[in-house]
């Protein structure tokens, strides 16, 4: 049933950019003005987020390989339809340097990127919300906190040494149900598949990032489970970043050498859990706030367009977004 409600959503996705793509864009282009005075009208949680994501100060020029707005790469269709949706308000001429993909270094030219290294000087790498009918599902949790087994799990692909470094870590481990259910994994490492309703029924859920970031860290931290994980090193519109250890998910030491004693603790104090949990849950309902993340995607672009010089800022909306 999952599978079908999601791929059924799948196709809701395509068929509304389709329809998109079909509209003139002249009738986007028009609305442009009135969605940004909409926009400067917001609350200070919008000009930090567009801040957060688009950290860019000075001016600068776009590279000779920028390319116009009205002619994206199409060959990964998901970052396309999520870019376009919002770059079709601007003058189709505009040029912009993206990078489409897992981005693990930060670009040498200010570009429109899915995610960046957190740590250093990571100003070029402007996040936008790509890809997010995959990384930013959050489906309802109707299980309590208290009503889920006691037990830790993950699952997951074995394209990051830490995540091979857990199950050894974890192997003799009797609360720890975890292992990657890839076939061609050693027959130590391998379990069965679990869907997302199936992993939510623990209470404890491991996030660990794999090629970038953890796809699962949404879900996890949206959901009435606990979010267990080595501080992240990725960053995402998600905003990994600013999460707090032992405020918005318990911290696991790298070698994973605390788990055992991290979930003996929680156990103990429920109370404790149950926070996390809670302040988790808040930090993901920003995320469904329709009209502030259109608010914030629209800025973050026109703040890159003004500083590439290719528009003049409107004094208003410069104004809201320089505070």
């Amino acid at each position: 049933m999952a599978t079908l409600q999601r791929n059924a959503q799948k196709l809701i996705y395509y068929a509304r950019n389709a329809m998109r793509d079909i509209a003139p864009p002249v009738l986007f282009r028009r609305r442009l003005g009135r969605l940004l005075d909409q926009a400067r009208l917001s609350d200070a949680s919008v000009r930090q987020r567009l801040n957060y994501y688009n950290t860019l100060r000075e001016p600068f020029t776009p590279s000779p390989e920028a390319v116009p707005v009205n002619r994206l790469p199409s060959d990964r269709s998901m970052y396309y339809y999520d870019l376009k949706e919002f770059t079709r308000y601007f003058d189709p001429g505009l040029r912009v340097d993206l990078e489409f993909g897992d981005v693990i270094e930060v670009p040498k030219m200010p570009s429109i990127v899915k995610d960046r290294p957190i740590i250093g000087d990571n100003g070029n790498g402007v996040l936008f919300k790509l890809n997010k009918f995959r990384h930013f599902h959050m489906p309802a949790d109707d299980v309590a906190f208290a009503d889920k087994h006691p037990l830790v799990v993950w699952r997951g692909e074995l394209n990051n040494p830490i995540r091979t470094l857990l199950l050894e870590a974890v192997r003799d481990l009797p609360f720890c149900d975890v292992g990657t259910p890839r076939a061609t994994a050693p027959a130590e490492y391998r379990k069965p598949y679990l869907t997302i309703d199936q992993q939510r029924r623990y209470r404890y859920i491991i996030s660990l990032e794999g090629n970038d970031v953890a796809t699962n860290l949404k879900w996890i931290m949206s959901s009435n489970s606990l979010c267990l994980m080595p501080p992240p090193t990725y960053e995402t519109w998600f905003a990994e970043g600013q999460l707090e250890p032992d405020v918005h998910y318990v911290p696991l030491a790298p070698d994973f050498s605390d788990l055992a004693e991290r979930v003996h603790h929680l156990e103990k104090h429920p109370a404790e859990a149950q926070r996390i949990v809670a302040a988790a849950n808040a930090y993901c309902r920003k995320f469904a706030d329709e009209r502030a993340e259109q608010a914030i995607c629209l800025l973050v672009l026109y703040k890159y367009f003004v500083l590439s010089g290719q528009i003049e800022p409107d004094p208003e909306v410069w104004r809201f977004i320089a505070g």
